[in-house]
């Protein structure tokens, strides 16, 4: 395609595929210029087609994927690369009643750099942070691996009708029991299945000692890193889900609020307000969204597993949601894990580190005491929420709806109000 033209570039559109991208280039007036083909089998080929473009140009591709080699390429050839939300580009172009191609597409990503905002924006991950993801998808396969693994061990041993009286038949017991069944002749187990039972113990061992490796990188990451340290200090935080917390993340400041990054982990209500209950359906402001990080959700909702039984202050959180626990379990994890979030959020941008009492407000008599800190101070903040636990356990119902604190000082004061 000819470029020849004194129009200066103003946005090229790239649409990315597994082995050609379709270019579509724009002047300041949105007006197509020209549209190129882009061949990935040549590395080469494509770096000195992209290295023809001007210094600077803004290039919008699609979160698809491949964008992250794309991307890099882009940067090696000092371009601007800026990153699509694929459902919303889809969402625009349905709305427009367009049919999808590959022109098409690449006209309409070069087309969005002419909006007036950057609603189509999503973060475009540096290598670091993406290799950070990939190795915890790594892990997250290996451990699926695993478990497939174990559970064709079960079943074989079910097949042939062989019971195991250890309770865990992989710790040292179990597999010293599996061992003898596999040399034993006096076992009923046919010759296959015993090749069988062998190729998958020996393979269960290797894909244990990757994980393990795995594990160990997790470990030197969180061990440098101030940000996942301080997130560990979260009840219920392990290294794991400190590091999936890190990954997954990657750089807070992307992030307006704690709410922001609750709505991005898929914990926050996807509606605020309030109105009447149908009985048995839940208020659509009470469903979390369905666009966001799911593996973030995941170890969100894990740590809140934990901090419920480690956390007494997560605890009055979930008994709040689920009446002590009797019902809506679920939903009350995911409320504590929207709290944990928060507090999360709170923990790394003003780089402090959890405490389990909850800090006295601005403005009060123990904010601007020199002893607020004392340990006479936080034992009679922990003896005011053992005490609001008791009083809810007493009587749930006793409570303003949506805040959680007791009603006996409205009750006080309309009896005061109230003739002799």
């Amino acid at each position: 395609m000819d470029r020849g033209t004194s129009v200066k570039l103003a946005c090229v559109g790239l649409d990315c595929h597994r082995n050609f991208s379709t270019a579509t280039g724009r002047d300041d007036s949105m007006k197509v210029l020209w549209r190129q083909l882009l061949d990935h089998r040549d590395r080469g080929q494509l770096r000195e087609a992209l290295s023809d473009l001007p210094a600077g140009t803004p290039v919008i591709l699609e979160g698809t994927f491949g964008w992250g080699w794309m991307s890099d390429e882009l940067l090696r050839a000092k371009l601007d690369p800026h990153l699509s939300s694929s459902t919303k580009v889809a969402g625009w172009r349905k709305a427009r009643g367009m049919a999808k191609s590959n022109k098409r597409e690449a006209d309409l990503l070069s087309e969005l750099w002419g909006e007036r905002s950057r609603w189509w924006e999503v973060w475009c991950a540096p290598p670091e942070v993406r290799d950070l993801r990939e190795l915890l998808r790594l892990r997250c396969s290996l451990v699926q691996m695993q478990t497939q693994l174990k559970n064709r061990i079960h079943a074989t041993l079910h097949r042939h009708g062989l019971i195991c009286e250890v309770s865990d038949l992989f710790g040292k017991r179990g597999r010293a029991w599996l061992s003898a069944a596999i040399v034993d002749p006096a076992v009923p187990l046919r010759d296959l299945a015993r090749g069988i039972l062998k190729d998958q113990l020996e393979l269960l061992d290797e894909v244990r000692r990757r994980v393990a490796v795995a594990t160990r990188q997790f470990r030197a990451v969180v061990r440098r890193d101030p940000a996942a340290r301080r997130l560990m200090t979260l009840p219920g935080v392990s290294t794991i889900l400190g590091y999936t917390i890190l990954a997954e993340v990657g750089n807070i400041q992307r992030f307006a609020s704690g709410r922001s990054l609750s709505r991005y982990s898929l914990l926050a209500p996807m509606a605020d307000d309030s109105g009447e209950e149908i009985p048995g359906q839940t208020p659509l402001g009470r469903h979390v969204g369905k666009v966001g990080r799911l593996t973030l959700k995941w170890a969100w909702v894990e740590a809140a597993r934990s901090a419920v039984r480690k956390s007494s202050r997560m605890r009055l959180v979930f008994d709040r949601y689920t009446q002590n626990g009797k019902y809506n379990r679920g939903r009350g994890y995911i409320a504590v894990a929207h709290q944990l979030c928060l507090i999360g959020y709170a923990m790394w941008t003003k780089e402090r580190d959890y405490q389990e009492t909850l800090p006295p407000r601005p403005g009060s008599k123990e904010s601007g005491s020199k002893e607020s800190g004392s340990k006479e101070h936080l034992q009679q903040e922990q003896c005011h929420v053992e005490i609001d636990k008791q009083a809810k356990l007493k009587n749930p119902d006793d409570s303003r709806p949506g805040t959680g604190q007791p009603q006996r000082r409205l009750a006080m004061r309309d009896a005061a109000k109230a003739p002799a």
